[in-house]
């Protein structure tokens, strides 16, 4: 199993390149980076991969809506190349609130709008050209898409964990992304769901990267009630209210990995016996400086370990 963390844009991108670089030096992975409307995260991946050599990039999602697979796979592959082959890219559907608010769209058949964006996408991503024609996109090469350096073909994961996403990704993605699905929800809903899929298409077992929020710490208390209040936001939308209910938990927070090193080294266990492949911490900021360094050192133990 590896072992990466997911670095929040609230800080510069100084700070952000620094921070990558303790997380590697403590021996995690990888490092991921979320898409909103502030940083472009494909970008912010390549440089933080040229700053840091060996350390695996990834994106965290980029919504379908409001992108083009053109306009993707060019973000994508520069960055791959950018990054000698270690960038990951991360797609996601959005909620209809951000996607019809920001971009002033309709938020309509995201199923089929994400089927048909990786339908176009892959073989953009493979061989540089597309001759794509769906009912919602269209995505042709009169030019060559290759971007040179581009090797190996960049990985596509999505933020799936609805049933019909999970199918769609299981049979066209390389993986999934789940946040805030607990051990349970993906034990027993997520990756049977995304395995069968895989399987029915012909296509090699998917890749499971769970985001985990999580701090080892000593003050669980107070940085129980700060992962509270900060992860409330996503307790706002259908797709994780569902998660969080099928983890068996009532908040955002009752997902989160708190406390010593036992306790934290515990939670990652119980993820990779649900089945996750790849763990990625999130939110490890909540309890400070100090503890952010903390959890590095765990978590970059367990990683080698």
């Amino acid at each position: 199993m590896t072992i990466g963390v997911a670095l929040s844009h609230l800080n510069s991108i100084d700070t952000t390149v620094r921070l990558a670089r303790e997380a590697h030096g403590a021996g995690l992975t990888s490092a991921w980076f979320g898409q909103t409307f502030s940083y472009d995260s494909p970008t912010l991946a390549a440089v933080v991969g040229r700053e840091v050599p060996g350390l695996r990039v990834g994106t965290s999602a980029i919504p379908v809506f409001g992108r083009h697979p053109l306009i993707v796979a060019s973000q994508a592959q520069t960055a791959q190349a950018a990054t000698g082959g270690r960038y990951h890219l991360g797609l996601a559907l959005g909620t209809k609130h951000l996607t019809e608010t920001g971009f002033g769209i309709p938020y309509e058949r995201p199923i089929a709008r994400l089927r048909e964006f990786l339908t176009a996408l892959r073989p953009l991503l493979e061989t540089g050209s597309a001759d794509f024609h769906g009912e919602l996109l269209t995505a042709t090469t009169p030019l060559p898409a290759a971007v040179p350096g581009a090797e190996p073909p960049v990985p596509v994961l999505v933020a799936a964990m609805g049933p019909q996403a999970l199918r769609v990704s299981g049979a066209l993605a390389d993986g999934i992304l789940p946040l805030l699905a607990g051990p349970r929800a993906l034990a027993e809903h997520i990756v049977p769901a995304v395995t069968a899929a895989a399987e029915a298409a012909g296509r090699p077992a998917p890749r499971i990267v769970a985001f985990v929020p999580g701090v080892v710490t000593s003050d669980v208390e107070k940085v129980r009630q700060t992962a509270t209040e900060t992860l409330s936001f996503y307790e706002r939308f259908p797709s994780y209210q569902r998660v969080i209910e099928l983890s068996g938990a009532t908040r955002a927070a009752d997902i989160a990995a708190i406390g010593d090193e036992e306790t934290v080294a515990a939670e990652v266990r119980r993820y990779r016996e649900a089945g996750a492949t790849e763990v990625v911490f999130m939110a490890t900021e909540l309890g400070g400086e100090a503890d952010q360094r903390r959890t590095f050192a765990l978590l970059g133990e367990l990683a080698g370990g």
